[in-house]
């Protein structure tokens, strides 16, 4: 009869300085070597987040891994982080303040996490958009503004 196996497990989010996030994951025979290797694979695979004002997302987005979905919104000021699980301690490392989040499909928390960083690895702010199109961030801004101003002057007329 085969001997049970007696390795460990361990998943961890590292985060270095403000909006940088990583995930890793270890296995060794012993808990604090499993969580040492988790944390040295998280600080080799840093992301930069950029968020808006500081505390939420710049767009809605949808990440996905494998059969894991997951749905982020931004938040007005004071929603605080409506997320469950997994993300909501990917939220909280980033420093994200307001977001709502729904996980659909898969309930593995390493698929729910991988699908998160997928999702906010595809958020842009207006800057990233601006310099991907070589624009002003003012062009950008106005543009969205635009039509909701046109509208606003056509109803007083």
């Amino acid at each position: 009869m085969p001997r049970p196996s007696t390795f460990t497990d361990d998943l961890a989010a590292q985060i270095l300085g403000a909006r940088r996030v990583g995930f890793g994951k270890g296995k060794a025979k012993e808990v604090p070597e499993a969580i040492r290797k988790a944390t040295e694979q998280a600080k080799r695979q840093m992301v930069r987040i950029p968020l808006r004002e500081g505390r939420t997302l710049h767009h809605d987005i949808e990440g996905r891994h494998g059969a894991g979905r997951v749905v982020m919104r931004m938040a007005p000021t004071g929603t605080g982080i409506i997320a469950g699980g997994p993300m909501r301690a990917v939220f909280e490392m980033l420093g994200v303040q307001d977001v709502v989040a729904k996980s659909i499909g898969s309930q593995n928390p390493y698929n729910m996490i991988r699908a998160t960083l997928d999702g906010l690895q595809k958020e842009m702010s207006p800057r990233m958009v601006a310099q991907r199109r070589g624009k002003k961030v003012a062009d950008i801004l106005r543009r969205e503004d635009a039509p909701a101003a046109e509208a606003a002057e056509a109803a007083e007329a």
